[in-house]
């Protein structure tokens, strides 16, 4: 075995990254297995002096001699006999873990880790998973409920079923899934106690189960014809919970204006009464969307169940229509 000076190595060689030494390991197997460096050249799609170069900088990296050159053949040393058969097999694990990695983008599996607003998706969401898992029975549901805003990226959620206000930044990816209409509602024995409102002026005298993102007077506006009109009302209890603002609607503590979805039953045997029919209400529509990171390559996880989901909400619709 010849060895190479064992002087310092030289600055272009202390400069081969990891990232060049596996290009240049690939070039030394090629080498080796066709016994020529033209050829290897030929098939690795390079020139003959860039390949030379290569075995020039393993061979400073290395301190040894690789190959044996003669005019018309070159053969390989005892120390390059070694390397190649290690770094064949080296190299055979690298392509694996790529195409592992490959296959995380296009074909879906592992852990998919999602958030969703609870109130918003508590009918369909169950339905919803089952129908996906049937799908796609390899990959494993994380399932996180909330009514908070979220950082998808912070908290590390691959996916998000949410409302707008739960964002806190526009930099994602959003897909509407259900338009879900809000409509001001009472009890019958709260409306017992005072006029029945016809109007939006009427309700000023009225308490309003407010959100918590209310502020301190509250403001209702309704779209009647081509204007707007406004109602100030009162509050004096605020929450962050669509159930429990309809449970304290429904005892009797005021009014409050609520996802259709979730009284449907309630507006069908008469224990909620909907107020001022019409008058629309301005923003009395609220977008359930579908998030996920803004990132250039989407895992097939994500892509497989974003896709889904529209599909199924859209299905669901269709049905309800």
């Amino acid at each position: 075995m010849q060895h190479m000076p064992t002087g310092e190595p030289t600055m272009r060689s202390t400069k081969l990254n990891n990232m060049d030494y596996i290009d240049t390991l690939r070039i030394f197997c090629t080498i080796a297995e066709v016994r020529s460096f033209s050829r290897a050249a030929q098939v690795l799609g390079m020139s003959t002096p860039a390949i030379s170069r290569a075995v020039g900088e393993l061979e400073q990296r290395l301190r040894v001699r690789l190959f044996q050159r003669s005019t018309r053949h070159i053969s390989t040393t005892e120390v390059a006999e070694r390397l190649f058969e290690r770094s064949v097999k080296l190299l055979a694990k690298l392509d694996m873990l790529e195409e592992e990695a490959r296959q995380g983008v296009s074909d879906p599996g592992g852990l998919l880790r999602l958030v969703a607003h609870t109130t918003a998706t508590h009918s369909l969401l169950v339905p919803l998973i089952m129908s996906f898992k049937r799908a796609f029975p390899t990959l494993h549901l994380d399932l996180t409920l909330t009514e908070r805003p979220v950082d998808l990226v912070e908290e590390g959620y691959d996916l998000g079923i949410l409302l707008p206000f739960m964002l806190t930044t526009d930099k994602m990816v959003t897909r509407i899934l259900k338009h879900m209409p809000v409509l001001l509602v009472a009890s019958p024995d709260y409306l017992q106690q005072r006029d029945f409102p016809r109007q939006p002026k009427d309700l000023r005298e009225m308490k309003l189960i407010a959100r918590s993102l209310s502020t301190e007077n509250p403001t209702l506006r309704f779209r009647y014809g081509d204007g707007i009109v406004t109602a100030d009302l009162k509050f004096e209890i605020s929450t962050n919970n669509p159930t429990l603002r309809k449970e304290l609607v429904l005892n009797g503590f005021g009014v409050g204006a609520l996802p259709r979805m979730l009284i449907e039953q309630e507006l069908k045997d008469g224990r909620l009464v909907q107020l001022i029919p019409d008058y629309e209400l301005v923003d009395g529509t609220v977008e359930l969307r579908l998030v996920h990171s803004n990132r250039k390559f989407v895992p097939a996880k994500v892509r497989a169940f974003a896709d889904y989901a529209v599909a199924f909400y859209e299905n669901a619709q269709s049905q309800v229509q």
